[in-house]
């Protein structure tokens, strides 16, 4: 069994959804303690339980420690069963999380699936649905299999009440794919949805935005939904290249200001832009696993965050794959192999 320390390194979810994910890949059985340590509440929050009760479900796992609060777990994974699936995280907790704990394994499966989530859409520190559908999934594709994923409901902290559904036809092997040129500029566009709090706070974030980036109107969208998925309110900005999207998100908060809501969202953005980087730095966290599960991949990103190092740290716990990392100036040149 391998043993997990989940202290070590940005001590966090991260740690235990990666986990979850490459055991279930890779039919080994892991105990993991000291479950996000470093979080002002350690151990499992209704998200982490639900991402490990569906990675359970998928996999028939046997599992000890399943429970709100526990710091400790150990799981041990079955065969991976494609089928029809629907979590229930029961609080605003992020769905986009729990999908990418159980999507690796049903990448490869042996016949396609369809995962439905409730909980939360749109959370601060989480990707969003946007996130996925426009950057990290077009690149799962390139490897093979196909992931049409649709927000059916949004959802926002602390409501929740969000829907996503994801249908997964899998490929019988993943291919690596490389990422070192961005392309052509194609265009770009924000996006600021807005649930049960005055209209005029998206107004106030797509006016930064627009000054900012020097965008027009054309460029600027705002996305009003219905009181009953508020109060909530999200900021994107999407910038399409040739051979990648990349999505930076600015999340409301009570006692934040819509301009600084905008201002977090462009400084991400123009960060990327100004850099030679391929991939941003959350998209490079989260392309370790898949390229690892399809033999390798490059790609060029911006200076790595901590996430990706326990990435990596997980990575060498259950697979024999290598992750090097080359600092080029300002850049990151990564290979897994």
């Amino acid at each position: 069994m391998i043993e997990i320390d989940g202290s070590e390194g940005e001590g966090g979810g991260q740690i235990l959804r990666s986990a979850l994910s490459l055991s279930m890949c890779t039919d080994q059985a892991f105990r993991l303690k000291n479950i996000r340590a470093k979080r002002e509440k350690p151990g499992l929050m209704r998200q982490h339980l639900t991402a490990l009760q569906a990675a359970a479900a998928v996999c028939s796992a046997s599992v000890t420690g399943a429970e709100v609060g526990s710091t400790e777990i150990t799981f041990r994974p079955g065969k991976v069963k494609p089928g029809d699936y629907q979590f229930a995280i029961g609080t605003a907790g992020s769905t986009t999380l729990v999908l990418q704990t159980v999507l690796p394994a049903l990448l490869t499966a042996s016949t396609p699936s369809t995962i439905r989530i409730t909980g939360g859409t749109h959370n601060k520190a989480c990707p969003p649905v946007d996130f996925l559908q426009r950057t990290y999934l077009p690149l799962v594709e390139r490897m093979g299999p196909k992931v049409q994923l649709d927000l059916v409901r949004h959802g926002f902290y602390p409501r929740g009440g969000g829907e996503i559904l994801a249908r997964v036809t899998p490929s019988p092997q993943l291919s690596a794919i490389t990422l070192k040129e961005r392309g052509v500029r194609k265009g770009g566009y924000a996006e600021a949805y807005i649930s049960g709090i005055p209209m005029h706070v998206a107004s106030r974030e797509l006016e930064i935005v627009g000054k900012m980036m020097n965008w027009s109107g054309e460029n600027l969208h705002i996305r009003g939904l219905s009181g009953e998925f508020g109060p909530g309110n999200a900021l994107t900005i999407t910038v399409e290249h040739e051979h990648i999207t990349e999505v930076f998100t600015g999340f409301g908060e009570k006692g934040v200001s819509a301009e600084s809501v905008a201002k977090r969202a462009v400084d991400a953005a123009r960060s990327y832009l100004v850099s030679e980087a391929v991939v941003g730095r959350h998209l490079a966290d989260q392309l370790l696993l898949p390229m690892a599960l399809a033999g390798g991949g490059e790609f060029v990103t911006m200076p790595v965050t901590q996430h990706f190092e326990s990435h990596v740290a997980i990575l060498k716990a259950f697979l024999s794959r290598k992750v090097v990392t080359e600092n080029a100036g300002e850049l990151v040149r990564v290979r897994v192999g």
